[in-house]
């Protein structure tokens, strides 16, 4: 029988814990709550399959090379996430957090999730205006070093909107961040 995590791990929000292969290992009842699925369900499956994510636009999130679990894997901190997971057989939107913890044996992955407020903004709307502004000129071809001429800025500061757009766009690189801003019409 799976176990639930509230031996390991106690929360009130919907928590899962899953290992580097990114199965699920343990899934408290607050999971079980939000989503639908019972841990004897979810426990040794992938997450993935499991939660399904995707953005706001539709792309997919939840996929077998997880940059969340990437990330956290090598020691990156992770953003929380806004996204639409499979429950009860239809969509809810939830705030995903993702927390590493070693617990002396292994290395495992936290995700808690709660119920998202509709009224959260998108991806798309929480950028500044300076982070657009540097996003129009990745789209139209200038280069770190480039636009911090342009702004009259230093290229670290660039390379940091940069990053800071990766992440609230929910993106790994420039390209993709260009890409996916065109399609949410930012650009």
């Amino acid at each position: 029988m799976a176990e639930r995590s509230e031996r390991a791990f106690r929360s009130g929000d919907a928590l899962f814990a899953f290992d580097e292969e990114l199965r699920i290992v343990s899934w408290n009842a607050a999971a079980e709550e939000l989503t639908g699925v019972a841990a004897d369900e979810a426990v040794g499956r992938y997450c993935w399959e499991v939660i399904g994510g995707h953005a706001d636009d539709g792309a997919c999130v939840c996929h077998p090379g997880c940059s969340a679990a990437r990330l956290a894997h090598e020691g990156w901190p992770v953003p929380c996430q806004l996204l639409h997971i499979k429950a009860h057989n239809a969509e809810r939107r939830v705030e995903l957090s993702t927390v590493a913890v070693d617990d002396g044996m292994r290395r495992l992955f936290l995700h808690l999730m709660h119920p998202a407020d509709p009224q959260s903004p998108s991806a798309g709307e929480v950028l500044t205006a300076r982070q657009t502004e540097v996003l129009e000129l990745l789209a139209d071809g200038l280069a770190a070093k480039a636009i911090a001429t342009r702004l009259g800025v230093a290229e670290t500061t660039i390379r940091s909107h940069i990053h800071a757009i990766l992440v609230e766009l929910g993106t790994h690189s420039q390209l993709e961040a260009i890409a996916k801003a065109r399609r949410l019409q930012l650009v």
